[in-house]
Order: structure tokens, then sequence, then C-alpha cells
């Protein structure tokens, strides 16, 4: 038995779960927000009750010493050497990773070369280990990649048809995100269909706020939506996903955009915001498009369609899918997105229940019994993966 946390740093928050391993009982659960500003908020929730404190957070070391200070004021832990490993989200491990890594020198020295190609999440990855690696120097800390399960993907699905020597001399090529919650969802399915996990023939739609779709076969990743950036792919709450490549050069053109300007449209004024002008929030959008709001049945509409195109896409690349697996925080929590899809989706032999599908979060099967391509629910944990792969190198260590 050990102790062992999840860490995923943003670059002005910091989400935490500790957990007692290998049981994978979860002993807390916290939040910490709007780092760097006097009004931050520190959230912890320890058996079943939340505490939360709104003070000034100016750094990551703050966050920490206050995540650490509130385990033992809560005794989850009696004294820091109890927390024995901590795993870390680090969104790109460029080419050099198909798994988790122990936080070597070496490791931090090609995360850090993978920053250009994630200068957003790469920098605060780096940022939360090093505070915690400060305060917990003798805990095991391990990389937990978002590109590392999306290595396995054949040449032909990475490469883009753009000049070869992009992807030799820059590395320009299809990375994919989102891998430890498609790693999750392939381990989680075998697991509740008796099968080993490299006999796993799924389709997996990560669908929230970033959403993107993976073609598992043979238990590993063989096409997925996202591409050099999490931009790619299906439209998401902010974020346009695949258009004319051409669009952001016209646009520029005639308004002078700078490249950070394009950038910004791009990642935070587009996707559903940007289509229906409500909200990047599908909850805001539902109520919008009962209201009668046009745009926002179009931004509603246009995300649906783009899932099962892609959907449809994989299916045909891959020979056919057993199955296709709802989660996030769209795909875990609206059934009727799910609904229409799946109904898109008829063409293969896919057919929802109805009854089965009015659920919310709740792992199931939600197809019909003579439906040809099983339909299921099941919630991801991204949070529970970065301990068992911390936990696994605790005990290899």
């Amino acid at each position: 038995m050990a102790i062992v946390m999840s860490v995923n740093a943003g670059s002005s928050s910091l989400k935490f779960q500790v957990y007692d391993m290998p049981s994978e009982k979860v002993l807390a659960k916290g939040l910490v927000e709007r780092i760097g500003l006097n009004d931050g908020v520190f959230t912890i929730n320890v058996n079943g009750e939340k505490f939360t404190e709104t003070t000034e957070i100016p750094d990551h070391e703050v966050a920490v010493n206050m995540l650490i200070e509130n385990l033992i004021k809560h005794h989850v832990v009696n004294s820091l050497d109890e927390i024995k490993a901590v795993g870390h989200r680090m969104v790109h491990g460029g080419e050099y990773y198909a798994d988790s890594v122990v936080a070597t020198p070496e490791a931090v020295a090609n995360v850090e070369e993978c920053v250009p190609l994630a200068p957003l999440h790469n920098p605060a990855g780096l940022l939360g280990y090093r505070t915690f690696e400060k305060a917990l120097p003798n805990a095991v800390h391990t990389f937990v990649f978002d590109t590392a399960f999306h290595q396995s993907m054949p040449e032909e699905n990475y490469i883009y048809p753009i000049p070869y020597e992009y992807y030799e001399k820059d590395h320009i090529r299809r990375y994919g995100f989102h891998g430890t919650s498609h790693k999750f969802l392939k381990d989680r399915y075998a697991e509740l269909n008796g099968i080993k996990p490299e006999e796993v023939n799924i389709i997996t739609c990560h669908l929230g706020n970033g959403a993107s779709i993976t073609a598992i076969k043979d238990g590993k990743s063989f096409k997925t939506s996202m591409g050099l950036t999490p931009l790619a792919g299906v439209e998401m709450g902010t974020r346009s996903g695949d258009i004319d490549p051409a669009i952001p050069l016209v646009l520029q053109k005639k308004y002078g955009y700078s490249a950070q300007e394009m950038d910004d449209i791009l990642n935070k004024k587009s996707g559903l915001l940007g289509v229906s002008g409500v909200s990047s929030d599908s909850r805001d959008i539902d109520k919008a498009v009962e209201e009668g709001n046009h745009r926002a049945k179009l931004a509603k509409k246009i995300f649906e369609d783009r899932v099962i195109e892609t959907v449809g896409g994989y299916n045909a690349l891959m020979g056919g899918a057993d199955a296709i697996v709802f989660a996030g925080g769209i795909g875990e929590n609206a059934p009727d997105i799910r609904k229409a899809i799946i109904d898109g989706l008829n063409v293969f032999g896919a057919k929802i229940d109805s009854e089965e599908n009015n659920c919310r979060g709740k792992e199931k099967i939600v197809s019909t019994p003579d439906s040809k391509v099983k339909v299921w629910v099941i919630p991801t944990d991204e949070e529970v993966m970065l301990a068992r792969d911390a936990y696994k190198n605790l005990e290899n260590a």
C-alpha cells in the first residue's frame, strides 16, 4: 500500500487527487484556481466534506504548500514522507515517449524540447513538477503524456500531406491528445467485456469543451482526430476543429491579424461559441436551442455532424468497430447528442435504446440488443491513470 498523488498543473490552476494505492481509494481531491491573482481559490474535498478558501495565491509554490498543509490539517496524511509517488500530467512528449516515464533530468529536457509544440501546456506542467519535486523530494515523480497512447498510429495516419522535410526537420505530424482518457476507456472496456486489452476494437469519443475521437484497433491507437495541436478535429467549445487551411491566410491578409491574433481566434473565439454567439458550454447552447436560437441550433448540428463523419470514417478505416464509447462532459451527460450521433450512424447498424440512453454520468450500454455496433457510456478517469502509472513506476523503482 502507498499514498500516491495525481497532479494536473495549468498556467493558473492546479488539480489534484490523492489515492491509497493499489486499491485506488480516493482519500482527497481538489482544485486551486486563479493562481497569480489576489482572489485565488483553494478547494479540497475530504470524506465527502468540501472546504474552500479564497485568498491571495501568488504562485504555484504557494499553491502546493497550501495543498500539503491541508492534507496534514485534514489528516489525509500525517507527514509528507507518506506520499510515495506523484503522477504529473504532461501534454506533449513528442515522439520521445510511448508510455509514462520517471521524471529524470533527461525526461525534463525532452519535455522542454517539446515546448514549441505545446507552448501553453508543457511549461505549466513542468512548473507543477518542479514545485512538487521541491516539496516532495523523496517521492518518485512520473510524467504521464497525453500524446503517448497515440504513438502506435501507423505512419499513414500521422504524416501530413505537406513537404516531408517539415516532418524530418520540424517534427510536424499528427500527435493526438487526450491519450490518457482514451487509454483508460480502452482498458475499462476490456475489463467490462472480459477480453484482453489487445482484443479491443472500438471508437472512443471524448466529447467535452475539448473533444477528440480515437479509433482503437487491436488495443492500440490507430487514428485520432486531434493533430499537431489540440485545435484539430471536431468542433469544440471555443476551438474551430478542422477548417480549410487557407482561411487563416485569407483573414490575415484582409484584416492584418498577427499569428497570435489568428491563434486566439481559432482557439478561443471559434467552435460552439463562435457559431452560436451564445456560449462555449453545451448546456447554454441547449437552452438557446429550446428558445429557438437558429445559430445555437446550427452550432449543435455542426458538432453532431462532425462527430458522425469522423466516427463513420474511422469505422471504415479500421475495418469495423465492435463498439462506440462516449465519455467526457458532453459524451457522459448529453443523451440527446448521443442519440443524434448514433442515429446518424444507423447505416453501420448502430441503434440507440432511448430508454437506456436517458442517463447522465452512468457506466452502461445504451444501444439496443440487436445493434450491430454496441454503444457504451463510460465515464473517463484521467486522474486514476496518472496515479496508476505513478504507482507502477514506484513499484519498479
